[in-house]
């Protein structure tokens, strides 16, 4: 991205309110799309030009449907927001088919085996999210203030789609979590000595409560092990734990449990859904604890358990065991005599 239009788009996903990671993702997508067109400046394409890049991404790239959406809405924001382009609509874009698949859910076994293979602060996190049905980011970006041990109840902010909901405090986790602030507590007690202690705060509270940076209650439930430089502000502070160590965490653990699914932290927010809904809770709870917009949404965890011919008995089972193939012709299935022609 050319450098005199890099600052002006980083500078108004800030104003919106986006988040460092979209705002990486969207300068990253907005680069490829130039490379694509041979370094050309947005200003000088179009609706072809951009129904050309998302074509390709389709068709040579063989990408995903959420990638391919999440590159039109770069580039959708570059255009419309940026550039103050009105778009027409855009024709002839080869779109990515979004698959109808089923969420990926463990077993109670399987997640207490997965569970058995964590230890320390990731055994924790992920008994958060399995507990608590959060999204990967919305645990790792807890913060203290929103654990609440008197209701046992968590508030999360800044979910998907920039919507708070509230959902449960597993009482199981009470003790653990405490003795998790107590440790926190003393991290950033060390840290206001050396003249740290700041974290990052959203939506321009810091402007307005310039204090509420170094404040207690506004420290990550789950710090990073280091301060860091705020890639934004420059400032060093100290951040959550980076997502992929949680991620390689719990790979590690599926591996090591033998559970022989495509599995991963999403898994556990699967799981706590169906398991809800198994144990009789209705829909609309779960709606409201997993914070969908759309019941529809929630509906999917109904198909994970819709067990098709339920009650009914394969033939199959009903049937005295078939007599074990000959061993003069062990990859056929059918038992043979030896017949003189």
């Amino acid at each position: 991205m050319r450098p005199f239009l890099r600052p002006r788009f980083s500078r108004l996903l800030r104003v919106k309110h986006y988040s460092l990671r979209t705002e990486q993702i969207y300068i990253d997508w907005i680069r490829r799309f130039i490379l694509f067109h041979g370094k050309r400046h947005p200003e000088t394409m179009g609706e072809d030009d951009i129904a050309a890049f998302l074509s390709h991404l389709a068709i040579d790239q063989h990408v995903a449907a959420a990638t391919q959406n999440q590159a039109f809405s770069a580039l959708l924001f570059l255009f419309q927001q940026v550039l103050e382009r009105k778009l027409n609509f855009i024709a002839g874009v080869e779109r990515v088919r979004r698959p109808a698949k089923l969420p990926v859910v463990f077993t109670r076994d399987e997640e207490r085996a997965v569970m058995a293979h964590l230890s320390g602060d990731y055994r924790l996190m992920t008994e958060v999210l399995y507990g608590s049905g959060l999204r990967l980011m919305e645990a790792l970006r807890l913060r203290i203030k929103d654990v609440d041990f008197g209701y046992n109840q968590i508030t999360v902010r800044d979910g998907k789609g920039m919507r708070e909901r509230v959902t449960l405090l597993p009482k199981q986790l009470k003790q653990a979590l405490k003795a998790q602030l107590e440790r926190v507590k003393l991290l950033h007690e060390r840290d206001l000595a050396r003249g740290g202690g700041a974290v990052y705060l959203p939506h321009g509270l810091r402007r307005k409560y310039p204090n509420a940076a170094r404040d207690w209650r506004w420290q990550y439930v789950f710090p990073a092990a280091k301060p860091s430089i705020d890639p934004r502000s420059g400032e060093i502070r100290r951040h959550h734990v980076g997502e992929k160590n949680l991620q390689n965490a719990v790979k590690q653990a599926v591996l090591a449990a033998g559970v022989a699914k495509a599995a991963s932290c999403h898994t556990f927010r699967h799981s706590f859904a169906t398991h809800l809904i198994e144990s009789g809770y209705d829909i609309r709870t779960v709606q409201e604890l997993l914070g969908h917009k759309d019941v529809s949404t929630t509906m999917i965890y109904t198909h994970v358990l819709n067990k098709p011919g339920l009650g009914v008995r394969s033939l199959l089972d009903e049937n005295e065991p078939l007599p074990a193939a000959s061993s003069n012709n062990p990859r056929s299935g059918v038992i043979r005599k030896n017949v003189r022609l």
